[in-house]
């Protein structure tokens, strides 16, 4: 099987300026999720995919191969599916990590692909159960439901109902081949808009997204404060 997995990347955040490039631990951030990547025990391709010169040519000193792309993409999504569809190689699985996760674990990966391998979903993500009753009430941690087979049934920030158990939604996509280019060619939806959520304009067309929940912590880099909880995280671990 043909796995590539894909970290776009821009630099132009509102929130948290050169968010990629933020250095944690004597690594930039993308240095720190691409080395994260590396440590999967199945074998795969990985890129980077950007519109910022600066991104390019800071990650081709850590030997990153790393695509230019269009500055015009409104997703991660469509920037990586613009490198898919440029190039000769035939993969069955195009997984995307966000270069905002620092702290994404190679197993996760790993268990995605494995999962891939005797179900073929066309999309699968992950969630991890929220035990912090700070990050249940931040609209910043996007939430997820799912059935009991497992495919997400809403993605949310907001609470509107008591729950039990809640999950935050992990940020990595798994897509089938094919599945890339059939939802980039979908046109935002209006959950989509209102939320700033990509994968609602899925669900909304009615592509199933398989959950699979993971026990790794993942902290997810869109603010000052998401900086020092990681921080905060990586002395508590002694890491």
């Amino acid at each position: 099987m043909k796995i590539l997995v894909l970290i776009p990347a821009r630099l132009e955040s509102t929130r948290l300026p050169k968010k990629p490039l933020i250095e944690i631990k004597g690594k930039s951030m993308i240095e720190t999720v691409y080395n994260q990547i590396k440590k999967c025990k199945n074998d795969l391709d990985i890129m980077i995919a950007t519109d910022s010169k600066e991104i390019y040519d800071h990650t081709i000193l850590f030997n990153a191969k790393t695509i230019m792309t269009n500055k015009n993409h409104i997703s991660g999504t469509d920037r990586c599916n613009e490198v898919v569809s440029s190039l000769n190689i035939d993969y069955d699985l195009i997984i995307n990590v966000q270069a905002d996760e620092p702290l994404i674990n190679p197993k996760q990966i790993d268990k995605i692909i494995d999962s891939f391998s005797v179900c073929s979903d066309d999309i699968i993500s992950l969630a991890k159960k929220i035990t912090s009753e700070k990050e249940i009430h931040n609209r910043n941690t996007v939430k997820v439901n799912f059935n009991k087979d497992m495919f997400a049934t809403d993605f949310y920030r907001d609470l509107e109902k008591e729950s039990l158990n809640y999950y935050k939604h992990i940020g990595i996509y798994a897509f089938k081949k094919g599945i890339l280019q059939k939802l980039c060619a979908l046109s935002p939806s209006e959950n989509e808009l209102k939320l700033k959520l990509e994968q609602l304009r899925w669900m909304d067309n009615n592509y199933k997204i398989k959950i699979l929940e993971t026990n790794f912590e993942s902290i997810s880099i869109d603010t000052k404060d998401d900086l020092d909880n990681l921080l905060k995280y990586y002395k508590k671990v002694g890491n």
